[in-house]
């Protein structure tokens, strides 16, 4: 008995000294890392900042990933606009901003401004832009919603439809009496049933992106239309979210 008692302590005493040791980190500097990584937070990664990723590329959670064509209109080449990261022709009145218009592929917009003086005889400087009789930032006016675009199958607000957004929020800010519903789109990619989740969280994303902004998300009614509303005007065009007042 004494020998068996003996024999598992033994066992015991092998089984402690061989436990889970703390594991080592992955990494301590770059040198550690193979294929061109870099070591970050003990872990060997594609880059810690954007001079580690090759041209045309930036780093985005430790990944080199393409930097958008633009997050501005202003970068676009005259009267395109900024989409989804990539400059293109315009499809509506709606994607040129406040008082602008589109014609022919491309935004027309007023003109900045400080005083009416500034503008055409029919014209008044209103909000600091040239804008005819009836155009002012208000409901009965025609306070526009501009439509926002997403990148492919993708329901993430990009920083190319942030000013659109926050602009939309200044409009609806002037008419908090009024509801606004937000129409989630897609292209045709993928089955329908797939397509109307993700229109569904396309329109979602916008809803609490206004909500953080500010709005009231009881006046926000999400309505998920799948690939059926096409534009017509390309699949770049068709993965979108419009505005509706109700």
């Amino acid at each position: 008995m004494g020998k068996v008692l003996f024999a598992l302590a033994l066992v015991l005493a092998f089984l402690s000294a061989c436990g889970d040791k703390p594991k080592k980190p992955g990494c301590k500097g770059d040198k550690d890392c193979k294929n061109g990584q870099v070591c970050d937070a003990n872990k060997c990664v594609e880059c810690k900042t954007d001079a580690q990723c090759p041209k045309g590329k930036k780093c985005s959670a430790n990944a080199c990933v393409v930097k958008p064509q633009c997050t501005k209109d202003d970068q676009c080449p005259l009267g395109q606009v900024c989409q989804a990261g990539s400059c293109k022709p315009c499809a509506a009145d709606g994607e040129c901003g406040p008082g602008g218009s589109c014609e022919a592929g491309m935004c027309k917009r007023p003109k900045a401004c400080a005083k009416d003086e500034e503008c055409a005889d029919d014209e008044d400087c209103l909000e600091g832009l040239c804008r005819k009789a009836g155009q002012g930032s208000n409901i009965d006016a025609g306070c526009t919603l501009q439509t926002v675009y997403f990148g492919f199958d993708d329901s993430s607000i990009q920083a190319s439809e942030r000013d659109r957004l926050d602009g939309n929020f200044s409009c609806m800010s002037k008419n908090k009496t009024q509801a606004i519903m937000l129409f989630g789109h897609t292209d045709t990619s993928g089955t329908e049933e797939y397509n109307i989740a993700l229109s569904e969280r396309r329109a979602q994303s916008v809803a609490d992106y206004l909500a953080r902004l500010g709005g009231d998300p009881a006046k926000m009614q999400v309505v998920p239309k799948g690939e059926t509303e096409p534009t017509g005007n390309g699949d770049d065009k068709d993965r979108r979210v419009e505005f509706k007042w109700r």
